[in-house]
């Protein structure tokens, strides 16, 4: 069994909450140079170009890359052997995410009751997903998501006779309506199957996978690779300016479903697909 302290649970989080905002992942910086390649407006080669600038300078100077530093999203895999010593994960979380945005100057986004509308003043609280998994391991994700790309998602609950064509549709209709609003050019999570709320989650999980790596099912890889070029065909363009380049990537994930319904859920992130991980 091991033993990992409340207190160190809170630095780490802290410090991810500030990492991720601060430096964009690698797999995302050079889709933006792979996008240069191909990119057929002038304007969005412009746009891409000041992207891979606005990166640069926040890694250099430590600052957020993206105003809207976002929701605190949390996957977290806890293996069976590991103890938490001094109080509760969910609290320690929470805690690093108060502690990481007030001393990392990272805008406080969150409002307690989503109806009053006033603002917690520390980003908390987090969105924490945990399942438990072998071993003595603790993983910490985090993806803050920003509220500009995630008001353009959405679920649909498909008959399971509107197949495959169904699925198609509906993520380009998404894509489509939410044109310039979520910054482009997006990474495009898509969940297919379970039920409605588990459609949803897939969705948000599919990008954290790294835009250069396709499904184990060649089916689904297929899948994303059609949906990307049809996407790509919109004209949104970086910005919604136009251009080629309306999204970097389509990230599938999937799980089964009931024989008489066919769940798929589309989350858009803006070009600011920020994710880190730690293993404790």
């Amino acid at each position: 069994m091991k033993t990992i302290k409340y207190d160190e649970i809170v630095n780490v989080v802290a410090g991810l909450c500030q990492e991720a905002n601060y430096y964009l992942e690698e797999d995302v910086l050079n889709a933006f140079k792979e996008n240069l390649k191909n990119e057929k407006s002038p304007l969005g080669i412009s746009i891409l170009n000041q992207l891979i600038e606005n990166a640069e300078i926040a890694r250099k100077e430590r600052m957020p890359m993206c105003q809207d530093t976002g929701f605190a999203v949390f996957f977290v895999e806890i293996g069976q052997d590991v103890k938490i010593d001094g109080g509760l994960l969910d609290d320690a979380i929470n805690e690093g995410v108060r502690k990481g945005y007030t001393e990392g100057y990272l805008r406080k986004s969150i409002v307690g009751h989503p109806l009053e509308r006033k603002n917690t003043g520390d980003n908390t609280p987090a969105i924490i997903y945990t399942s438990i998994v072998k071993g003595d391991d603790l993983k910490i994700t985090i993806a803050p998501k920003g509220g500009g790309s995630e008001n353009m998602s959405g679920v649909k609950m498909l008959k399971p006779a509107q197949g495959v064509e169904g699925v198609k549709e509906f993520v380009i209709e998404t894509v489509d309506k939410a044109g310039s609003n979520p910054c482009p050019p997006i990474v495009v999570g898509v969940g297919i199957g379970g039920t409605m709320e588990k459609a949803a989650l897939l969705a948000k999980q599919a990008l954290l996978r790294p835009l250069d790596q396709r499904h184990s099912d060649p089916s689904i890889a297929a899948l994303e690779t059609e949906l990307l070029e049809k996407i790509n065909k919109l004209g949104i363009g970086p910005q919604g300016l136009g251009g080629t380049t309306t999204a970097l990537a389509v990230n599938i994930e999937i799980f089964p479903a009931h024989i008489a319904s066919l769940p798929v859920a589309v989350n858009i992130n803006c070009h600011a697909a920020r994710h880190k991980t730690i293993v404790l």
